[in-house]
């Protein structure tokens, strides 16, 4: 039972910390809370729907066409809603968030209408039996997608130029562009990467569940937040962990008969977290940019 229940965990916990990753990289560069992000996992999720259904694609090409239709959304919402706020009081870029969060639930119904939707069965699912665990081959698609994007990150933050830069300007961004860095074309890159893995991550959550909502995102935002708090706000392998973490204990609370608190676990490991350690399990305070 444990077994099963941790690779349960691990497999949602993955799509948690995928989401979590855009939270914490935008917060470590121009500390704002994008709480439209949620709403661009969603968004992923029905453009994987529309690729697999209406323009019948393989699902790997349909994730990849996801990720770059957020991309898109994701840059151009920083564009309009974030930059020109970047100078005012840190309270304006977060009403703008809740606002472009709402815009984009409201336009989702509006589109796909309010009722959930079903996705379809893209591959054939089997089970792989190992002793008494029990694991499904859409699983093991989830972990090795996840772990590929998650590797990836980390490669392009440690050894890229564009990595090195957004490591720059997550310390300053100011002395960062007085050093030649185009600080705007990094703030955008961020959300670029954030949305694309938060677009995945909407993918895969529609082939596991076999079922999308325009308020999924209400949710599953709100916990890859508590999540990427739990881990370290402004740390990348804090926002891995934290994710994972928070997958394996609902799985675990709902395995021990908590099913209908699965959604307070969460939010009562944050409240623990932020009791006993502010700064997260690997986070460091963050000096305040001014």
């Amino acid at each position: 039972m444990f077994w099963q229940q941790l690779i349960n965990g691990i497999t949602l916990g993955s799509t948690y910390a995928l989401i979590a990753l855009g939270y914490t990289m935008v917060y470590g560069i121009i500390q704002l809370i994008n709480f439209a992000h949620g709403e661009i996992y969603m968004i992923g999720a029905f453009v994987g729907v529309v690729a697999v259904t209406v323009f019948q694609l393989n699902i790997f090409i349909a994730l990849f066409v996801a990720m770059t239709v957020c991309i898109i959304i994701g840059v151009s919402v920083e564009r309009i809603a974030y930059k020109p706020l970047r100078r005012s009081t840190r309270l304006a870029p977060l009403i703008s968030a809740i606002g472009v969060s709402i815009f984009l639930q409201t336009l989702m119904t509006l589109i796909a209408g309010p009722q959930a939707v079903g996705f379809p069965q893209v591959i054939n699912d089997q089970l792989y039996h190992i002793g008494s665990v029990t694991v499904s081959k859409v699983q093991v698609i989830i972990l090795i997608l996840a772990s590929a994007l998650m590797v990836g990150l980390q490669l392009i933050i440690k050894y890229l130029r564009i990595g090195k830069a957004m490591r720059a300007a997550s310390e300053d961004y100011d002395t960062a562009s007085l050093m030649g860095i185009n600080v705007n074309r990094v703030i955008s890159f961020t959300f670029a990467l954030g949305s694309a893995l938060a677009a995945a991550g909407g993918v895969m959550v529609g082939m596991y569940f076999n079922s999308i909502h325009p308020l999924m995102g209400v949710m599953a935002g709100t916990k890859a937040f508590c999540a990427a708090v739990l881990g370290g706000i402004g740390s990348i392998p804090g926002a891995m962990l934290g994710g994972l973490f928070l997958g394996v204990a609902e799985v675990g609370g709902v395995a021990l008969g908590y099913g209908g608190y699965r959604d307070a676990i969460a939010f009562t490991l944050l409240i623990l977290v932020l009791l006993f350690k502010p700064t997260g399990l690997l986070g460091r305070p963050i000096q305040r940019k001014v």
